[in-house]
């Protein structure tokens, strides 16, 4: 017998049918749970991908030091990734990310760089890219590798289609590195054209985690804009208020994003009739007890 290894277990993520939060004209809304990765958000997939095919390409070897800039989720999960194949893992992020996210960063052994929050993540980049300039470590770059969206195409995308048995119409994730969005859209749109793509953006003034709309010299190299069919502003108000609401109407326990996604989900339905929604979530809550968004 073959015992299998926690890269086994990335991915093959439930897909679950929202039962309370009421969709309407009978539309289905589909939750696909990221949270159950191993790390714990769908940024498992690509960190992995990234870390097994730069070693496949002979770019990266055990012992080697990488270099991220993260405002989360893809730290963590590169901190993951990292632990389990024998690299040092330095990641650069925004000072105002949770503490438990800092904490289990430093649980896998990973060397936070915690920059001035007024930066922001444009300033995380910019520091990452000056550290791998200095000799420091080699940077995967989540904005710029093929292999994030790539993980999706190969692995969210087939399993979306086939948890529905293709009946899926409409797919809305957040956007944020935008690897998800891209990759899922790839693969569905080769399935079945008329599937809706649909991007989550913050409104003006809104700071969700995992949601942003980049100025145009961030912008990450994977995003194609014709990928998206329609892009959303989702507010602050708006998603903290549907990730309590999943969590006390549905039982699912999610992050900020998810419930902006979720959000965007709904607003969608009260257009539609007979529709198979598909929305991301991200992640779990319990990275960000922290912020207030759930009660006390």
């Amino acid at each position: 017998m073959q015992f299998k290894t926690l890269e086994d277990y990335v991915g093959h993520t439930p897909l679950v049918r929202l039962k309370r939060i009421n969709a309407g004209r009978n539309n289905i809304i589909l939750a696909k749970l990221e949270g159950n990765n191993p790390a714990g958000s769908v940024k498992d997939r690509p960190a992995l991908a990234m870390v097994m095919q730069a070693e496949a390409r002979g770019q990266i070897k055990p012992g080697d030091t990488l270099i991220e800039a993260t405002s989360g989720n893809t730290g963590i999960a590169l901190a993951m990734a990292a632990a389990m194949r024998g690299y040092r893992m330095i990641l650069v992020m925004p000072e105002n990310q949770t503490v438990e996210r800092r904490q289990t960063m430093r649980a896998f052994g990973a060397e936070l760089v915690l920059i001035p929050t007024s930066g922001g993540m444009e300033m995380a980049r910019d520091i990452a890219q000056r550290m791998c300039s200095e000799g420091k470590g080699i940077i995967l770059d989540q904005f710029a590798n093929a292999d994030n969206p790539l993980a999706h195409y190969e692995g969210t995308g087939p399993e979306i289609w086939e948890q529905t048995e293709g009946r899926v119409t409409h797919f809305v994730s957040s956007m944020g590195t935008t690897g998800t969005i891209m990759g899922t859209s790839r693969f569905l749109k080769e399935k079945s054209p008329t599937i809706q793509i649909i991007g989550c953006e913050p409104a003006p003034g809104a700071q969700i985690p995992g949601i942003r709309k980049w100025p145009q010299a961030y912008l990450p190299k994977i995003f194609e804009r014709e990928r998206v069919d329609r892009v959303e502003p989702v507010s602050q108000a708006e998603a903290e208020e549907m990730t309590r609401r999943l969590a006390r109407e549905e039982g699912i326990f999610a992050g900020i994003s998810s419930g902006g996604s979720m959000h965007v989900a709904l607003r969608l339905a009260a257009e539609l009739e007979d529709a198979v929604i598909v929305s991301i979530v991200c992640d779990r809550g319990d990275r960000y007890l922290s912020t207030g968004v759930f009660p006390a």
